[in-house]
């Protein structure tokens, strides 16, 4: 059977240094840093009392939303992946049916989310507890079901293909991606908005405060307070937000005369098997590096023609492990690396949104031939040093001539995703 390629041709994104893609674009030529002080966690009694979150006005939200669809969106993480996926669905100049009209049957939503809603599950247990359940209301199961971001995505754009919201923790966004890839290559569909949210604030992020793995040493200095690859990095700092891709097959994209951004050539997702040091927190990195290589075997792209790396790099003691598995799964020397950032030096880990915001990166900078800077590595880990040279890490903007470029996301649960982009060159 003869295998649909896919495109690019819809972005969306909600992140904590922007709102939209040509404010993104711009924050991330800039190296502009969305983390801030929040007095919130201080006041909770965190250790990490700096975070990033999408900076929502009014206004942006009245943009994409009528008061009626307002009205049933209460979940920060909700509110982001509706705004991402529906500014990417505009993006792609795709027509959206009347209620009326029969729905797309070849375009559908894949969406994902991790802890999405919490505090709208919060204030419903406070009412169940208080014997008040007749005042919870009537749209409390559709703003809090696992599948809900599709749902509601599903409905404003009337599609009529498969609706999905999957989880892998920071793994999701990703793997959401590599889904509606594979349903647009088989032949099962022939456009696919897919990505991931995550929502902001404490109940979201008191569980990795308890645990430590939080940045607490930086909270006087916000924007120093992410660091991948730095000697100093000392966990990662929270974030939220959702980023949004619509995936269209190359033949439907060429027949309505779509904007190409890009090209997903291929992709991988595999897991660990909490085996050979793997666990519910730690990866397998042999698992890892078994996820690049097939991701390039199934994109056909070389490991020597890669020409960057967005890496999961979260600031924790699992970076050096990381870049290992990047220079054993390639097999190129340490002279030889690609370039390689995080986006999380700029924004903070958000999460099961992690891998879409990322995904948007990748994709603006293929289109716009940079590499965004990697913040905070100036003093790079010893451990890392020892691997690569400095000159793979953009600390500033740069001018890169770039036609491969991987994403990988690695989460709890000991799963990974890899996934393979390239600059569309029109043919």
């Amino acid at each position: 059977m003869q295998e649909n390629r896919v495109v690019i041709t819809g972005l969306g994104v909600v992140a904590p240094n922007a709102l939209g893609k040509a404010d993104f674009l711009a924050a991330l030529q800039s190296g502009k840093s969305g983390i801030s002080y929040r007095p919130d966690l201080e006041e909770l009694q965190f250790a990490c009392r700096v975070a990033g979150s999408p900076p929502l006005t009014e206004e942006y939200i009245n943009s994409f939303l009528t008061p009626l669809q307002r009205r049933y969106i209460q979940g920060s993480g909700l509110m982001y992946g509706c705004l991402a996926g529906l500014e990417a669905w505009q993006d792609a100049a795709l027509p959206i049916s009347e209620k009326e009209e029969e729905p797309d049957w070849e375009a559908g939503c894949i969406f994902g989310g991790g802890q999405s809603s919490i505090e709208v599950v919060r204030e419903g247990i406070y009412k169940v507890d208080a014997g008040k359940v007749r005042r919870i209301g009537s749209s409390l199961i559709q703003q809090t079901m696992e599948s809900s971001i599709s749902a509601y995505l599903g409905g404003f754009l009337g599609l009529g293909n498969q609706l999905s919201s999957n989880s892998a923790a920071c793994s999701t966004g990703s793997e959401a991606i590599l889904m509606g890839y594979d349903r647009i290559r088989s032949g099962r569909a022939e456009r696919m908005l897919v990505g991931s949210c995550n929502s902001s604030g404490p109940y979201i992020w008191a569980g990795f405060d308890s645990m430590r793995v939080l940045c607490r040493k930086f909270n006087d200095r916000p924007e120093q307070a992410s660091r991948p690859m730095s000697e100093q990095a000392a966990g990662f700092v929270p974030g939220s937000g959702a980023g949004a891709l619509v995936l269209e097959s190359l033949a439907s994209a060429q027949a309505r005369g779509a904007h190409i951004y890009a090209e997903l050539k291929g992709g991988h997702l595999n897991a660990g098997g909490q085996r050979q040091g793997g666990s519910m927190t730690a990866p397998n990195i042999k698992a890892i590096e078994r996820c690049i290589r097939l991701a390039l075997a199934d994109a056909g792209i070389a490991a020597q023609e890669l020409d960057a790396i967005s890496g999961h790099l979260t600031a924790t003691m699992g970076d050096p492990a990381e870049i290992g598995a990047w220079l054993r799964a390639l097999g190129r020397s340490a002279d030889d690396f690609p370039k390689i950032n995080s986006l999380k030096s700029l924004i903070g880990h958000c999460l099961s949104a992690a891998g879409a915001i990322e995904s948007v990166a990748v994709v603006l900078q293929l289109v716009h031939g940079f590499l965004h800077p990697s913040k905070n590595a100036e003093d790079l880990h010893p451990e890392i040093a020892a691997q690569i040279s400095a000159a793979c890490i953009p600390l500033q903007m740069e001018a890169a001539d770039l036609r491969y470029m991987a994403k990988a996301s690695f989460g709890f649960g000991d799963v990974n995703s890899c996934l393979l982009f390239a600059r569309w060159e029109g043919k």
